[in-house]
């Protein structure tokens, strides 16, 4: 485990997965990162699974600080994912990932969900963004806004307000999952009054942001304010800062966050590679 999640990425936490070519119906999480990863060995790619401590990329060969061992590097490839935030709430760890989800794009549209109701946190751009996707499935979204105004922007604000299928409970944060067998509905206490409530729905979706796994690097390579890997250096789309370190997935990601994206930037950080060990050898 690492940062809490086992070694095959987060898609192994993911039951159902539809948006991934190939597969007419759908895939399970676990069963499409063990196709992937007989797929690599059968290309003859040795894999070691280990936590790595920390990088060093002030000289080279890099230096990758695995437990005891250090590991010597011609090229690197950042691809450590971004982890959901979470609220720690009772009965978010025995649902998450079941009824509790992070994604909206992923998990929005289940069939045996459509035409529920369903709670979404939080009142940015992305529980905007969220929130109005999830409409084309939902016979209702119910929006948390721990304060009484919105912080998404205005064009996003306007676009939600005017979706008749969106309703807004203010100064409102979620206290507890209530199931019976599944999700049933969300414990919910109004901060300005103290009264509490509850708010019947199928799914909750949370849409507070991601941390991407950057940490372990302390600054060696150039980030955005949040802390994603920025790439496109030199005219290299996943190369970043640091000549010969790329990145790809999630890490340098913080828009799309699908498994198919994913995959498209690991392919180019692949040939990028490359080319760069072409370059110096």
């Amino acid at each position: 485990m690492a940062w809490g999640i086992a070694a095959w990425w987060q898609l192994t936490t993911t039951n159902v997965i539809e948006n991934f070519p190939g597969f007419p119906k759908w895939i399970d999480g676990i069963q499409l990162m063990g196709n992937m990863r007989q797929q690599v060995l059968n290309s003859w790619v040795r894999i070691e699974t280990k936590t790595v401590d920390k990088i060093d990329l002030s000289s080279k060969p890099f230096k990758v600080f695995v437990w005891t061992d250090i590991i010597e590097t011609k090229s690197l490839i950042i691809a450590t994912w971004a982890i959901a935030k979470r609220m720690w709430i009772p009965g978010e760890e025995k649902y998450r990932w079941k009824w509790v989800s992070a994604c909206a794009i992923c998990d929005g549209g289940l069939p045996i969900f459509r035409w529920k109701s369903i709670v979404i946190v939080w009142g940015g751009d992305v529980a905007m963004e969220e929130a109005i996707h999830l409409t084309h499935f939902a016979s209702k979204v119910i929006v948390l806004v721990r304060r009484d105004v919105l912080r998404a922007s205005k064009i996003m604000q306007n676009k939600s307000k005017k979706n008749n299928k969106i309703e807004f409970l203010r100064n409102t944060e979620a206290k507890e999952i209530v199931w019976n067998n599944f999700v049933t509905g969300v414990k919910v206490i109004n901060n300005k009054t103290w009264k509490e409530n509850l708010v019947e729905c199928s799914w909750l979706f949370y849409a507070i942001w991601h941390k991407p796994n950057t940490d372990f690097l302390e600054g060696q390579i150039k980030l955005d304010e949040v802390g994603y890997v920025l790439t496109h250096f030199n005219a290299v789309h996943t190369q970043t800062s640091v000549p010969g370190v790329f990145a790809a997935g999630d890490v340098a990601d913080k828009k799309y966050r699908q498994a198919i994206t994913s995959a498209w930037t690991w392919c180019m950080a692949a040939i990028e590679v490359e080319k760069y060990l072409e370059m110096i050898n």
